[in-house]
């Protein structure tokens, strides 16, 4: 079952990237995205994958060592549900910076590889998303306003 659920992880992640790469223009692209729940088939496959090893998994989170974690990435469990975090948390950012960008009006072609980085090398994607949000002309989003209690 583990490798089925690696194997499974990417596949179930791979259409909604499609579309915000492919037909970012899309008016159902623009509706599946709007939803947080695309996440949900790789998270139920990490729960899948941690749910029944939890008694090896979260001495190793709780309390990390290197040689812990070291030791439970290094079996196929572990691997694959390391995997699916991965490959989840890239979904959801690829997705956070995808909706962020159509607001800003970030050009689909700066974004296509923006989002092929974020789900490769997660945290250089959302580095260069970062970069790229703040510094494109025409990228103005109207800050919301300060609370008088606060500002």
């Amino acid at each position: 079952m583990t490798g089925m659920l690696f194997t499974l992880t990417f596949a179930m992640a791979a259409p909604f990237l499609a579309l915000m790469i492919l037909l970012p223009r899309w008016s159902w692209t623009a509706r599946i995205i709007a939803s947080p729940l695309i996440v949900a088939p790789v998270l139920a496959g990490y729960a899948a994958l941690v749910l029944p090893a939890l008694g090896d998994v979260l001495p190793a989170v709780t309390s990390p060592t290197l040689d812990g974690v070291r030791d439970l990435l290094g079996t196929d469990d572990g691997a694959a549900a390391a995997w699916a975090h991965l490959v989840g948390f890239d979904l959801f950012v690829g997705r956070w910076a995808w909706l962020d960008s159509r607001e800003r009006e970030l050009p689909a072609l700066v974004m296509a590889p923006v989002l092929v980085l974020t789900i490769l090398l997660g945290p250089l994607g959302l580095a260069s998303y970062l970069a790229v949000r703040g510094r494109w002309a025409g990228a103005t989003v109207t800050p919301a306003p300060v609370p008088h209690h606060l500002g």
